[in-house]
């Protein structure tokens, strides 16, 4: 995927594809990525009850902390290019703004952040 950035409008396009073009403005994606990570907080906070882990959802990042195993998952928007990233380890995840979806999802398996 290439974002290009046209005046105040992000516009997601998929090369070599016939995906939408799911364009938003920086306003409108602040509004979704906040909206996806408060609700994918809400979720972990409850979950990480049950299962030994906690969550937190600070200056607009949701981390992810475990004690055992140790490690540290960081879930944050990305408003230049319009995605949220997930960064777990020495890896990282990019998700896309998917209007059919409504939902932010990752390009390689379709998997959302619900």
């Amino acid at each position: 995927m290439r974002c290009t950035l046209k005046g105040s409008r992000f516009s997601p396009r998929y090369a070599g594809s016939d995906q939408p073009d799911n364009s938003m403005d920086e306003q409108e994606f602040r509004r979704r990525a906040d909206q996806a990570l408060e609700d994918l907080h809400r979720r972990l906070s409850a979950a990480g009850e049950r299962h030994d882990f906690e969550s937190d959802f600070v200056a607009g990042a949701l981390v992810v902390e475990f004690e055992e195993p140790p490690a540290k998952f960081v879930v944050s928007p990305n408003a230049p290019v319009g995605q949220i990233w997930v960064s777990a380890h020495m890896k990282s995840f990019k998700l896309d703004w998917d209007a059919a979806r409504n939902a932010f999802v990752l390009p390689e398996s379709g998997q959302t952040l619900s």
